[in-house]
């Protein structure tokens, strides 16, 4: 199945949150490549950087999912390189 390197940017504007955004991730933790999160005090807010090597479908999802989150905003980045996994 062909897969695609993708970036995920959320922005979490409250605290509570956070439980569901780990359970989430952590449903979808066979395709994430790399994660970072940066708590910004000042504005009582985080921001996680999620990256992915996955299924177009699977990408949409996780981000689906994320998105309806209350009081998180995500935005997906595609990268144009797709490949085909090795057997």
């Amino acid at each position: 199945m062909e897969t695609r390197i993708a970036l995920i940017g959320i922005v979490v504007e409250h605290k509570d949150s956070a439980k569901k955004i780990n359970d989430v991730l952590h449903e979808y933790g066979d395709y994430i490549v790399g994660r970072m999160g940066i708590p910004y005090s000042k504005r009582n807010i985080s921001v996680i950087s999620i990256v992915l090597d996955a299924p177009n479908d699977i990408i949409s999802a996780l981000a689906g999912k994320l998105g309806m989150i209350p009081q998180v905003n995500i935005k997906t980045v595609y990268s144009k390189v797709s490949s085909v996994p090795d057997k």
